[in-house]
């Protein structure tokens, strides 16, 4: 059985079962993308869920595990040459657990760098700006008199909607078949609807490929779980 205890984050959240995939989450939109590739995937694994409310991504114990305090991470007892491997950042995440399965990541040369390329756009823009938006939108942003912040991160989010509904047209899914381009959006998506409640603001009436992606995505058995994951104790 794998020895997990030289690493403090199993201190304050013991693992029940060491042998399985060790997550440390909360069910916001990047928390999302890795409980949905992880019931995607089908990979045995045992979710902790971390409150905000109790700051406890700003513990010790957390800390040694992700040093920049930000869900998800994960702790795979049965890493590259079978020893533990630690991991943060839910792109790196993503694509470890791709490459750990062999799904959701074509092998493929040019499918895979294609596929990789919108998952840094998912990182890199979509998150970052529908982020800020939401922030300026419906959180304590929405408190400031200067309505330029709110405006340029909702322009922002709009560009990128019609970014992706140009790349959807004609496809079912971002690149290929379905991949961790659409886990890494769809949760991000989902948020900006359900959560903002910013679709009128940022043209989605409008879109002609975006919705029916969506209406896809959320259609999966596997995403349909992953959005409670971790589910609340």
């Amino acid at each position: 059985m794998p020895d997990l205890s030289a690493y403090p984050v199993t201190h304050r959240w013991p693992a029940r079962n060491p042998e399985v995939l060790q997550l440390y989450s909360l069910p916001t939109p990047n928390g999302v993308k890795v409980g949905v590739m992880l019931e995607e995937t089908g990979l045995p694994y045992e979710g902790h869920r971390l409150s905000f409310a109790e700051n406890d991504q700003f513990t010790p114990e957390f800390l040694s595990l992700n040093p920049n305090n930000k869900i998800p991470a994960i702790l795979d007892p049965n890493g590259p040459g079978g020893k533990p491997l630690a991991l943060f950042e839910s792109g790196a995440i993503l694509v470890y657990l791709a490459e750990k399965t062999g799904k959701f990541l074509s092998s493929d040369p040019v499918t895979r760098v294609q596929t990789l390329q919108w998952l840094m756009w998912q990182m890199g823009g979509v998150g970052p700006m529908f982020g800020q938006f939401g922030y300026f939108h419906a959180f304590a942003g929405k408190e400031i008199e200067d309505k330029r912040p709110v405006e340029r991160y909702r322009a922002e989010t709009e560009r990128l909607l019609r970014v992706l509904d140009g790349q959807l047209d004609g496809r079912d899914w971002i690149v290929g078949d379905f991949s961790i381009a659409d886990i890494a959006t769809g949760p991000w998506v989902r948020t900006l609807l359900t959560h903002y409640k910013a679709g009128d603001l940022v043209g989605w009436g409008t879109l002609k490929n975006v919705p029916a992606w969506f209406d896809r995505f959320m259609a999966r058995p596997a995403v349909q779980r992953g959005v409670t994951v971790p589910p609340e104790s």
